[in-house]
């Protein structure tokens, strides 16, 4: 039986540069999807299933920005990746804070893009695989279950995105203790660049408000250093 192609979708209105990188990623066996609009993507995205998302940001009728929350909203878990001209910090935290996985700037190495991509569909292959040991916590009031992606609390659960998870995951297992930043960013982002740190910040941010009701817990930034999840007996 024939193994599946990791399935990609490229939204790219620039005709030329749309086929070369289709072309060359096919060689490279994957199965990609051109779509030269963002409502065309966003239309096939919903219509199939695929592993990873490339975004131009320019785009006719709805622009990689827009389209990268539409998708989210489907799939909050699907890695994002913009491929853009726009290099403005603005531009470039905006896609990060939208959860892009990268913002890999234009024109690119399509051969550095290529490993990029591998080592994001690895790291994913490898979160889904993995079996925890332990994946139930006692967060003071809160359970958190790290299998099943779930932190409950007074009857109510909410399921948390495999990066919230892996993340409060870490931190449940340096509990009271130091989790160094790089560590977490090499684990769960792959590499401990500036931007790949923005983006964690802002999944700290997320947790500290899922855990906001009870005030025995606290995320604290250790600056420079990392974080430690502190809870209060």
């Amino acid at each position: 039986m024939e193994e599946r192609k990791p399935k990609i979708l490229l939204a790219e209105d620039d005709t030329n540069l749309g086929m070369v990188l289709k072309n060359y990623l096919e060689l490279n066996d994957y199965d990609v999807e051109l779509c030269r609009d963002g409502i065309l993507a966003l239309a096939a995205f919903r219509r199939d299933k695929f592993d990873i998302c490339l975004l131009d940001i320019m785009m006719p009728n709805m622009d990689g920005f827009q389209l990268a929350e539409e998708i989210r909203d489907v799939d909050p878990d699907i890695p994002l990746f913009f491929l853009s001209a726009k290099t403005m910090k603005e531009d470039i935290i905006q896609g990060y804070k939208l959860g892009a996985d990268d913002y890999i700037s234009k024109p690119f190495d399509s051969e550095l893009l290529l490993l990029k991509i591998k080592a994001i569909l690895k790291r994913n292959a490898e979160l889904n695989q993995k079996e925890e040991e332990v994946h139930e916590f006692k967060i003071g009031f809160y359970d958190f279950n790290s299998r099943l992606r779930t932190l409950t609390h007074g009857g109510e659960s909410h399921t948390l995105s495999p990066k919230e998870n892996e993340l409060l995951h870490m931190l449940c297992e340096h509990k009271n203790d130091l989790l160094p930043r790089e560590v977490a960013l090499k684990k769960i982002w792959g590499s401990d660049t500036y931007f790949n740190g923005r983006s964690m910040d802002v999944y700290i941010a997320k947790l500290r408000k899922y855990l906001k009701d009870d005030p025995n817990i606290e995320i604290v930034n250790i600056h420079g250093n990392g974080f430690r999840l502190v809870v209060k007996d």
